[in-house]
């Protein structure tokens, strides 16, 4: 009897020291959004793991509330401090949404992976976005890891594209590689004329970085809206990523082992914490209503989207409806791809491609003055 006693004290004991753990892991990637990633190197990791230990600490609570431990509390009030960190990976719509006016913007953001260049069966990949672009019809499309071949090409994108979307201005910033005359980089299409375009240079480009930031102003009838597409620093784990690197002519000869995605994720979130400073500072010049689109490479616990966050809106929380994920690849990185508008726009029918022809799902909705 005494031995079963001393058991329980242990696993007791045992089970009060992992969920103290996870407080302080959750307590962390709360603080995760609001430290530049340079100042404490550490917090950016916590802040991606945060489903995990927000998921912990939940369980954590149904097994001590079952025990009737004042643990649960303790569980409770580690949750409220988060208050509306919660809702930034999830959204609820209690409100009926809005009748959308005949001026609404139509936009789709798709890193589309270079079309699947690399990949096997990269031609019925490539037609299949295009099949799914067809579909969509956006005013505005904005691609990262756009892929473009100088003709003549068997693997053609530029003018399929002009079949597809009926784009009637574009704007592109791409990385040219002699060999096999291949162009790396973003693009703009939009069937709407451009006024203005431009780039935004991050200060940290490398040589071996093809991540960029570009923008267009365009007019839809008598409304003008400054187009950020974005493309912040990328981690570089997958083959399309190796093949830009080997581009720049960089070793892409290591193994993806713990320490190297570590270090290659360190990196990464201090240099993206630089570039959306820089387009922050850009886009608060102005003089149109901005929408931001791209692929932040970054969660909504991190401090690149908290930088964006503090001064516009979120389309997927203001028009959709519960967990978004858009990233397919090899880490569990949910939801790293946005549309942010200015608060004198709204937004509504906010999408998520449910199809899967790139690592990155595809997101679009509908942006108006309102």
């Amino acid at each position: 009897m005494e031995n079963k006693h001393k058991k329980f004290r242990f696993l007791s004991l045992l089970m009060k020291l992992l969920t103290a753990l996870t407080f302080l892991c959750l307590l962390l990637s709360y603080l995760a959004p609001y430290f530049h990633p340079k100042t404490i190197t550490i917090l950016p990791f916590f802040g991606i793991c945060y489903p995990i230990f927000l998921m912990a600490t939940l369980l954590f609570l149904v097994f001590w509330s079952i025990l009737r431990s004042k643990w649960a509390i303790f569980c409770l009030f580690i949750l409220i401090i988060g208050g509306k960190l919660h809702f930034r990976s999830i959204a609820i719509q209690l409100l009926p949404a809005e009748t959308e006016p005949n001026n609404s913007l139509s936009v789709l953001s798709y890193n589309v992976r270079l079309f699947g260049i690399y990949q096997e069966n990269s031609y019925a990949n490539r037609d299949n976005i295009f099949a799914y672009l067809r579909k969509e019809n956006p005013d505005v499309a904005c691609f990262q890891e756009y892929y473009q071949q100088d003709k003549p090409t068997k693997f053609e994108t530029f003018d399929s594209l002009a079949n597809v979307l009926k784009f009637v201005d574009y704007h592109a910033r791409t990385a040219h590689r002699r060999k096999g005359r291949k162009n790396f980089g973003v693009a703009i299409f939009s069937k709407y004329p451009m006024i203005a375009r431009g780039d935004v240079i991050f200060d940290s480009q490398g040589k071996a970085d093809l991540n960029y930031c570009i923008f267009s102003d365009i007019i839809k009838n008598k409304d003008t809206f400054r187009i950020y597409n974005v493309h912040l620093q990328s981690i570089k784990l997958s083959k399309a990523e190796e093949e830009l690197e080997g581009f720049i002519g960089e070793d892409t000869s290591k193994d993806f082992d713990v320490i190297n995605v570590i270090r290659k994720l360190k990196v990464a979130y201090q240099k993206r914490a630089e570039q959306a400073r820089k387009i922050i500072s850009h886009m608060k010049k102005s003089p149109h209503p901005i929408i931001v689109c791209g692929d932040f490479n970054d969660t909504p616990m991190s401090y690149t989207y908290n930088q964006f966050d503090r001064l516009l809106n979120d389309a997927f929380r203001n028009s959709s409806w519960g967990i978004g994920r858009t990233y397919m690849g090899r880490l569990p990185a949910g939801r790293i791809d946005y549309i942010f508008h200015s608060s004198d726009l709204n937004s509504s029918s906010f999408k998520i491609q449910k199809e899967v022809f790139s690592d990155h799902l595809a997101i679009s909705c509908k942006i108006y003055k309102p």
